[in-house]
């Protein structure tokens, strides 16, 4: 039986401005290929998502990248979203962020920043993000606290940095976090290309969870941590952005929409870009917002499965990347019939046969080289 459910309007709209990022991080989420998508889409084009998404039910929209405050624009789209009623919030490195933006930004209406940290300390921060940043962060902390907006920290953690999570908490206790994501790197686009590098090892991730939870209860209220557990630790798959279309849309900088960051790496799939259609007809009626809503599409063990409404079957892009269709079974799922090339990954981890190539910093000259490559 299909259990699609009614499709309702997207409630958050990410905006990604711009794929140029200052920063080079080995984990980034942006696809391998960016170099490939190198238009970007003007500042009208983006006053007619943000008012068509609104028109559409939208309720919040994150500003991101890349660094979006590589966009002169960026006042003009966050006033605009203030205006149409979003809840708005910038997605930073902190790159960019003077006294003189920030206070721009906050009388355009932005309501929060999220900022990012890769560590604790100046030598992994910089190294990780192959920049000398970790300075920066701090004074863009202390800027975002002065400015009265909600502190939200944001550390992508793997295995480089989560012996360190003891320091990382305390070090966002100390600059006055409202909030602290500690998000398991995920293993799509340049932490795929660099998975055996950074898949941290279950006894490693069991430490994680354990130091969090003591913090958890040494900081009560003061401070709200988040943790999020690598998919190929668990055994059944996360409902991937709530569902294939179902609360989450992307503009990428190029002006393609679509259910998730990454998906434009499935094939057989068209994906409109703004102008081509509206974003209502994009939503509703576009092939690739509607390939795997629901549950029709899915195959055994999916379809026959008591819990296919709980996760809608996982992840497609990571489906694609580890089982070769997007149709199957997320392997991170223990009934997948390919679920061993989790279990291998996971049981390599760490390993130094692991680490059979350099680390692979995000750029556009790799990123060129990536795509001859495949």
């Amino acid at each position: 039986m299909d259990m699609t459910p009614p499709v309702g309007p997207p409630l958050w709209i990410l905006a990604e401005l711009t794929y140029r990022c200052p920063l080079h991080c080995a984990f980034c989420y942006n696809p391998v290929d960016f170099a490939r998508h190198d238009q970007e889409i003007s500042t009208d084009d983006w006053l007619r998502v943000l008012q068509q998404g609104r028109a559409l039910g939208a309720v919040q929209c994150g500003f991101s990248g890349g660094e979006p405050l590589l966009r002169d624009d960026l006042e003009v789209l966050v006033a605009e979203a203030h205006r149409l009623g979003y809840y708005t919030n910038l997605l930073t490195s902190g790159v960019g962020l003077t006294s003189r933006r920030a206070d721009a930004l906050k009388a355009a209406g932005l309501d929060h920043i999220q900022l990012s940290f890769q560590d604790s300390t100046r030598e992994i921060n910089d190294f990780l993000s192959h920049t000398r940043t970790f300075e920066l962060k701090e004074r863009v902390a202390r800027l975002i606290k002065d400015n009265g907006w909600p502190m939200v920290m944001n550390v992508v953690i793997h295995r480089l940095n989560i012996d360190h999570i003891d320091r990382i908490i305390e070090m966002a206790a100390d600059l006055g976090a409202e909030y602290l994501e500690l998000a398991n790197a995920q293993y799509y686009a340049w932490a795929q290309v660099n998975r055996a590098h950074l898949l941290p090892t279950r006894e490693q991730v069991q430490r994680a969870e354990d130091v969090t939870n003591a913090w958890r209860q040494r900081l009560g209220d003061k401070m709200r941590v988040f943790l999020v557990v690598p998919d190929y630790y668990e055994s059944r798959p996360k409902k991937c952005m709530n569902g294939w279309g179902n609360v989450f849309l992307t503009v990428a900088p190029d002006g393609t929409v679509l259910p998730c960051h990454t998906a434009r790496m499935l094939p057989g799939l068209e994906f409109p870009k703004v102008g081509e259609m509206t974003l209502r007809e994009i939503w509703f009626e576009s092939e690739g917002f509607n390939r795997y809503r629901g549950s029709s599409w899915m195959k055994d063990p999916c379809r026959d499965c008591d819990e296919r409404e709980k996760d809608w079957g996982g992840c497609r892009c990571q489906a694609y990347m580890l089982a070769g269709d997007p149709a199957a079974a997320d392997p991170v799922c223990a009934k997948s019939p390919v679920h061993q090339v989790v279990e291998a990954a996971v049981a390599k981890a760490g390993s130094v046969a692991s680490s059979e190539h350099p680390l692979v910093f995000r750029s556009a000259d790799q990123s060129r080289r990536l795509q001859r490559m495949f």
